[in-house]
């Protein structure tokens, strides 16, 4: 029996990568895009933070026309890897793998009794510590921005009152935030979407993501493409105005008499709207149900 978990969207990447011959998979997990894209004929770069998932991509996959690194996709590091690797293709999966969500000591899960980490990395400080330490204020924004809370203050509110009783330390702890808050008919799709706001603070995502964009979109030959999967509407957001930005031809302030910017789009996103899970993929995986595919593709001319 097989503990590998099948990739999101595999087709539609590998649609996307005909043609490939340097990629860059920036968050490796168990390596299934990996592997498709060096069936394709790829040298592959794999990324990830969790030194878990390289040993288990390197262990599954072996070393053929694929090196590893182990480091966050933003980090400076990567970044300087992946600018030395000259792929013509580069893919984000912005999602935790369904492995880690399984792996309680890992302290994604609300199941009852986890333990609040949440840490992708396994270094530095974990869910329960932001719990406990961070300002209400932040409580807020992150309930807001991250998990679109309409009753933030209140449930940043609800944390630091109960906190001041005894600290948070497991999954139970914060769910019955959520219940005080929300009420008893709040549930799974509730619970997965406020943990998943903690697990985004935690680890940095939404500004790693910012910081590597542009980045990535640099190291990018002419022709060559950005693929970026994501599972979160502030994640999506930020890819699609980033895109959006890129394929526009000028990018002025409204009202300004004379071009002063590049004056040309850097390239398009190709297709215009997101790529999406089929009906029977979300049957087979319903964590692939919130998937959104962009792809961003380099002008020839750049």
């Amino acid at each position: 029996m097989t503990t590998y978990h099948s990739p999101v969207l595999l087709d539609a990447v590998r649609a996307a990568a005909q043609g490939t011959r340097r990629a860059v998979d920036a968050t490796l997990g168990d390596g299934g895009h990996a592997g498709m894209l060096r069936e394709l004929g790829a040298e592959v770069l794999g990324i990830d933070r969790d030194p878990e998932a390289i040993a288990r991509a390197r262990g599954r996959l072996g070393e053929d026309r694929l090196q590893y690194l182990h480091a966050a996709y933003a980090d400076p590091r990567a970044l300087e890897a992946i600018t030395l690797f000259r792929p013509d293709f580069i893919l984000l999966d912005l999602g935790v793998s369904s492995r880690q969500l399984d792996d309680e000591s890992m302290g994604f899960t609300f199941r009852r009794g986890a333990l609040l980490d949440m840490r992708m990395s396994r270094v530095g400080e974990g869910a329960a510590d932001l719990l406990n330490t961070a300002p209400q204020e932040r409580l807020e924004e992150i309930f807001a921005d991250y998990g679109d809370e309409r009753r933030a203050r209140r449930m940043a509110a609800e944390v630091v009152r109960r906190r001041s009783r005894g600290p948070f330390t497991t999954s139970d702890d914060f769910v019955n935030v959520i219940r005080a808050v929300l009420g008893p008919r709040s549930g799974p799709g509730d619970f997965a979407r406020l943990f998943q706001a903690i697990r985004i603070a935690v680890n940095d995502e939404l500004a790693g993501l910012a910081r590597a964009l542009p980045e990535f979109r640099a190291v990018l030959p002419p022709g060559g493409k950005l693929a970026v999967i994501s599972y979160h509407s502030g994640e999506d957001r930020l890819v699609k105005q980033t895109f959006r930005e890129w394929a526009a031809s000028c990018v002025c302030p409204p009202g300004q008499p004379i071009c002063t910017c590049r004056g040309r789009p850097l390239g398009r996103v190709e297709p215009r709207k997101p790529v999406l899970p089929s009906a029977a993929e979300v049957a087979a995986n319903p964590r692939a149900r919130s998937a959104r595919l962009r792809i961003f593709q380099a002008a020839d001319d750049i």
